[in-house]
């Protein structure tokens, strides 16, 4: 059975730090031993992969292993992945754009020079100030998920987050799992959300209702509109959160990513963040 992604992770980080292990080794020649023995296996395995691409390319199968995670990375590192670096990161930026254009903004690329991709922000982005801290952050991150190979990420336009506004993202599930025109609370990383998906992107949101304070578990969902059960206001679900009734606070943001395979991710202040 598939280990979770989770697991694989922490088994990537403990190969990792076996073979920091294995380079300081004090015996040099029992180093080199090691080190020889690990390179010949890593050039077995890539053999095998190539192969495996091969047998599968011009099939389904092709693009499923390049999407999964931990192949895609194994794929990069043999130099045998299907989809160019150019490919990937106009896919990455893709994932991003249903965020930025809840709050007027977008996101184009502007080159990929010297392992550096260099993409611009457009459009007002207004709506949300906690937005100015993560809209780098939200970007950046997709991109080196997507184009690991990659040296660098440039965003220009983009406010820098101010001291101690620094984000971690939480996997959230998956989109499958939202439901289509209705609410759905979930609490991620210990603090609850409201998750609102329309038909062509997801959203998440604070639970409470900015103007009265109500739980928006049991709220309204129609053409993009959420009704809070309590005081009746209506707030714009794509376009950050904002009132349509009246000038007042809007819904608190959420950054929501969705990715491969529709993994869902949220930005959430990291631990001991201001």
């Amino acid at each position: 059975m598939p280990r979770a992604d989770g697991e694989v992770r922490a088994e990537v980080a403990r190969a990792e730090a076996l073979l920091e292990r294995v380079e300081a080794l004090p015996d040099a020649r029992a180093r080199a031993t090691a080190v020889d023995c690990v390179e010949a296996l890593v050039r077995l395995y890539g053999e095998a992969l190539a192969r495996v691409m091969r047998h599968a390319e011009g099939t389904p199968l092709a693009g499923a292993l390049a999407d999964d995670e931990l192949v895609s990375h194994l794929l990069l590192v043999h130099g045998v992945h299907p989809v160019d670096v150019g490919t990937r990161v106009a896919r990455a930026l893709a994932e991003v754009r249903p965020y930025l254009r809840s709050h007027g903004g977008n996101v184009e690329l502007v080159e990929i020079r010297d392992g550096v991709a260099r993409v611009r922000l457009a459009g007002s982005c207004h709506g949300c100030p906690s937005s100015r801290a993560t809209l780098r952050a939200a970007i950046e991150d997709a991109v080196r998920r997507a184009a690991p190979d990659l040296d660098g990420v440039e965003a220009e336009g983009v406010t820098d987050a101010p001291a101690g506004a620094a984000s971690a993202w939480a996997p959230a599930g998956t989109l499958a799992e939202l439901p289509l025109g209705a609410p759905h609370l979930r609490t991620v990383a210990g603090r609850r959300l409201l998750f609102l998906r329309v038909p062509e992107a997801a959203y998440a949101y604070g639970d409470r209702c900015p103007a009265c304070g109500a739980d928006l578990t049991a709220a309204t969902l129609a053409d993009g509109a959420l009704g809070c059960p309590a005081c009746g206001r209506h707030y714009d679900v794509r376009g950050a959160g904002r009132c349509l009734d009246a000038r007042g606070p809007g819904l608190e943001p959420v950054p929501l990513l969705v990715g491969a395979g529709g993994a869902v991710r949220v930005a959430l202040p990291a631990e001991g963040a201001a």
